[in-house]
């Protein structure tokens, strides 16, 4: 039987966004093998309800228990705010999300306490970063914006659009309005528009990758746990599961992940037979 450490990491997310949070997981922990499941058949899970979030969020993290991972990272922040409860109770490997790393992240980089937030309408219907926010900090003042239509820009490939900015001057004009100091990309499809929410806010706003403090976050949490393969020399691998569409993840993965991926297979989860 394999130790527990030297099983892969688990990541899924409602489609290729979370590949962002794979990318930083390449960066802080080079040497960890990763399992990626997207369940592009489904996606997004921003539209659908809370209900149906959990069951789905469920559904994935069984597909990558028989996988054998060791922890599993849901790259999703719909399904973050609406499933973590859940899931940590029903499965026996530790599980985190990515709104509590961003949640602390926010509070660490602030200075005058006025967080913004841009996600999916389901995590700012969810209210998670809020609650998250004013939890920890009653003085805090939130301003969160639902900005459905960056995902599909995304996913287009318009990084460097003349549409793209349009509409992020349209939703970003809440969060300069609020004078918030501080900036949380609450949807793992966002920090790949970093430059043009640059653009629009300027250098004075701290923007807050919730890919990036998600996969430091659990780092130090399996370090905690001795769960890192610290005796591996070889870089780690990376293997992907879709549930539809495999023949693009090629084209999604140069876009996300910044690499190529060299096995993609198809995944069959229950509510898709």
């Amino acid at each position: 039987m394999f130790p527990m450490k030297s099983l892969p990491i688990g990541i899924f997310d409602s489609g290729v966004g979370g590949l962002t949070v794979a990318r930083e997981f390449r960066r802080t922990l080079p040497r960890e093998d990763l399992i990626y499941l997207g369940d592009t058949a489904r996606v997004p899970y921003g539209s659908k309800s809370p209900e149906t979030v959990v069951r789905f969020a469920c559904e994935d993290t069984a597909f990558l228990l028989q996988e054998k991972v060791k922890a599993v990272v849901v790259a999703c922040n719909t399904a973050s705010a609406w499933a973590l409860p859940e899931l940590e109770r029903r499965f026996k490997v530790p599980v985190f999300g990515v709104t509590l790393p961003g949640v602390r992240a926010a509070l660490a980089a602030t200075r005058n306490h006025r967080i913004g937030v841009i996600a999916t309408s389901a995590t700012v219907r969810s209210q998670a970063y809020t609650r998250g926010i004013l939890a920890r900090c009653d003085a805090a003042h939130v301003v969160a914006v639902a900005c459905p239509l960056l995902v599909p820009l995304v996913e287009e490939g318009w990084l460097d659009h003349q549409v793209t900015d349009l509409v992020l001057r349209e939703y970003l004009r809440p969060i300069v309005a609020g004078r918030v100091d501080t900036l949380v990309l609450g949807c793992t499809h966002y920090p790949l528009l970093k430059p043009a929410i640059r653009r629009i806010v300027g250098r004075k706003i701290r923007l807050v990758d919730s890919a990036a403090t998600c996969a430091q976050f659990v780092a130090e949490r399996l370090a905690d746990a001795g769960l890192l393969d610290t005796r591996r020399r070889r870089a780690g691998e990376i293997r992907a599961f879709v549930t539809d569409e495999t023949e693009r993840f090629s084209e999604w993965a140069e876009r996300f992940l910044g690499e190529p991926v060299a096995k993609v297979s198809k995944a069959v989860l229950p509510g898709l037979r």
